[in-house]
């Protein structure tokens, strides 16, 4: 069996995969990649189901030693790779064999990077995920992040597809640059006064330091809240943005709560889900409205885009 042996793990690594998905009723988040289509991406690379566990790396990468030979891939933000010294490229695929070392430096643009493994990391599943979530502890490696000497069992792969290679051009349309979140209306958004939605749109929000895979805070102009910023606890929904008291917002994330008792003025659309997980501290980011059904065409766009015969070569 192929390990996969931690020698340094980085600012914070956990064992991640597509979520825990149908547990919101009984309080468990949905947990999973913060960056959902890099995930993808990687295990699409390696001929993986999307499902697949890896490890996501946040802002610094880790050291890995990988005891018997493995098929790697990297995804999402560049971290500066080496194996054994020799830098590796993002988002393809590369051998390594036993006993090299694969070392990730920090983040050069965005902030988390994926380790997909062909026939993915084999921590044991809770309800149904491999995925860690650390607020309550469970999923991934003990429900924790990664510490030295952790050893990560690799499974063995689910098809004999070969890896793969991505389009560039597909690439390029998948992932655009830029600093926009494009965001629908919200359960309590026509309750806010008229200042406050124009100042969340025209506002240019600033990435606070203690931001968190439960929820990345924003700093600018205090938003008017109604009912003073608090409400009846009700369902949040990941990529909501809640104003509490304060009047910065708050965009509810992976980890999130599954309830909460603050005002909801706009939710990230689906689309853009991926951007939020590639903020990094004291990054400015801005918001801009639409329908929900300009929303839908979106994700209906990036999901064609993401078919494994138009993704890859």
């Amino acid at each position: 069996m192929t390990l996969i042996e931690v020698q340094s793990p980085g600012m914070q690594t956990t064992v991640q995969d597509l979520g825990r998905i149908g547990f919101g009723h009984v309080g468990v988040s949905a947990c999973g990649a913060a960056d959902r289509m890099a995930l993808r991406i990687g295990n699409r690379l390696l001929g993986n189901p999307d499902r697949a566990a890896a490890l996501e790396m946040t802002l610094t990468g880790g050291r890995f030693l990988i005891r018997g030979s493995a098929w790697l891939a990297l995804a999402g933000a560049d971290f500066a790779a080496t194996l054994d010294d020799v830098p590796v490229p993002l988002r393809t695929p590369f051998q390594a064999a036993a006993g090299q070392s694969l070392a990730l430096g920090g983040a050069r643009v965005g902030a988390r990077c994926y380790l997909c493994v062909r026939g993915g990391i084999q921590t044991p599943e809770v309800l149904g995920s491999r995925s860690t979530h650390v607020p309550s502890r469970i999923g991934g490696l003990a429900g924790r992040a990664l510490m030295k000497r952790d050893v990560l069992p690799i499974g063995e792969p689910e098809s004999g597809l070969p890896p793969r290679q991505i389009r560039p051009e597909v690439l390029g349309q998948l992932r655009p640059a830029g600093d926009v979140l494009r965001i629908t209306e919200a359960a309590q958004s026509a309750s806010f006064p008229p200042s406050s939605r124009a100042g969340l749109l025209a506002e240019s929000w600033s990435v606070q330091t203690d931001s968190s895979r439960m929820g990345v805070r924003l700093s600018g102009v205090a938003l008017a809240a109604p009912l003073g910023g608090s409400m009846t606890t009700e369902g949040a929904p990941l990529g909501a943005i809640q104003v509490p008291p304060s009047g910065e917002p708050v965009i509810l994330f992976v980890d999130h709560q599954t309830t909460g008792g603050y005002p909801k003025i706009g939710c990230v659309i689906s689309a853009d889900r991926w951007r939020i997980s590639q903020l990094r501290p004291r990054q400015t980011v801005r918001f801009e409205l639409m329908s929900f059904e300009d929303a839908r065409r979106l994700l209906m766009a990036q999901e064609e885009l993401m078919r494994p015969e138009v993704l890859c070569l």
